[in-house]
């Protein structure tokens, strides 16, 4: 290998690290859960958790271990290879049908994960002739799905009605033929809700499909989790949705596109993550059937998260920390400087609690922040050790 090439990718993590940019990973020393134990030079440490996606606290909930181990016995380890070659088991289309079905749509279809599933989605769908207006603060996967189709690209301001409104009539004006508006259902780093009811008016008023990636409101949003359409109260008005296992619905892996049938069965002609991908580990849906199956019926659980969010965003801003507004259980404490941020991820460390600092490129520069998300995993005294781990940790770097 060249040296002149490893000198320049050294060079290049200096850089990173001296913008305080640097991406450090912890170890875990057992289960995702609302405590956690952290392996470290000094041994183990447990530590309050809060920057999981274990919103509903299922990813170590024992009737899912139990269903995974199922699986396991019942159809070996892995696929060895894509759908279309050596076959699917019935345990994937009971995940896929069953997905479907709580959604409200006709079908559904796995992906390795919901990148894959936005990787894949919009390209076999889409051509030239036709035209993607995808909202500025989409997921990355949307994004590059989006790059990875030839359908025209236009991009509208983070909720912006009216300027969504002007990119469809650009895009008719360009003579598209088929038109897609992209959004999150609920945008990952600040926790806001798309404005689904306003994009629906705006969709059927210019003959557009919606799309809707609702991996950070599936099991724990809406109406028995059905997420932001049932939410907001736009339910079959959107035509397509794509989200994750990996998050409310038992924390393991794996991505699906719920919609109307022909939609999925040209997926599964054409989405290359899909074709050229091996099938989820059967372990893998085995647990994520039954994590679906005790998310349906976990309106206990969404109860006890949202009351910890009130109470988490309450604390925080009785202390005088700056917050994003909102109502999910993503509340981002907002830090601005990258260092600053590392600090605070750094004094909460310190005091036990287990966060993550987020700043460029994963979010605009100068909007370096916290994001904590709170689980239902937790207890009312671990929400109340975190508020007061907050305000000892804002007094000592100066932040409060």
């Amino acid at each position: 290998m060249s040296d002149a090439f490893l000198t320049h990718t050294r060079s290049v993590l200096a850089e990173i690290d001296a913008a305080g940019l640097t991406k450090r990973e912890r170890l875990l020393a057992g289960p995702q859960s609302g405590r956690i134990r952290i392996a470290g030079s000094q041994g183990e440490r447990e530590m309050v958790n809060l920057c999981a996606n274990n919103y509903l606290g299922l990813a170590n909930h024992p009737e899912i271990v139990a269903a995974a181990k199922n699986a396991l016995d019942a159809f070996g380890f892995g696929m060895a290879s894509v759908r279309f070659i050596c076959g699917a088991q019935t345990l994937h289309r009971e995940l896929e049908q069953a997905i479907a079905r709580h959604l409200g749509k006709d079908d559904a279809i796995l992906f390795a994960a919901c990148f894959d599933a936005n990787g894949g989605v919009f390209e076999p769908l889409l051509g030239a002739e036709d035209a993607i207006i995808s909202d500025g603060l989409n997921h990355a996967s949307i994004i590059d799905g989006v790059r990875l189709s030839k359908a025209r690209r236009y991009r509208y301001a983070n909720s912006d009605m009216n300027e969504l409104e002007d990119r469809l009539k650009e895009a008719d004006a360009a003579g598209a033929r088929f038109k897609l508006i992209a959004t999150d259902g609920v945008f990952s780093m600040d926790g806001y809700v798309a404005n689904l009811p306003d994009i629906c008016a705006l969709a059927e008023r210019y003959s557009a499909l919606t799309l809707v990636d609702d991996c950070h409101a599936t099991g724990h949003l809406g109406e028995k989790g059905r997420g932001t359409p049932a939410l907001t109260g736009v339910g079959g008005r959107v035509d397509i949705v794509t989200g994750t296992f990996g998050k409310s619905l038992g924390g393991a892996m794996g991505g699906f596109v719920a919609a109307a049938q022909p939609i999925v069965d040209l997926l599964r002609q054409r989405a290359r993550p899909y074709l050229f991908s091996n099938s989820l580990a059967p372990a893998v849906v085995g647990g994520s059937l039954k994590a679906l199956e005790i998310a349906i019926a976990a309106d206990d659980r969404r109860a006890l998260l949202a009351r910890h969010a009130r109470r988490f965003r309450e604390g925080l801003a009785q202390a005088g920390f700056s917050l994003l507004p909102g109502t999910t259980p993503i509340i981002p404490v907002m830090l601005h400087d990258a260092r600053r941020a590392q600090d605070m991820a750094a004094a909460l460390d310190a005091r036990r609690i287990f966060v993550a600092g987020f700043f460029f490129p994963v979010v605009p520069q100068g909007a370096a922040r916290i994001r904590t998300q709170l689980s239902a995993a937790l207890s009312e005294a671990d929400v109340e050790f975190a508020i007061s781990a907050f305000a000892d940790a804002g007094r000592a770097i100066g932040v409060i």
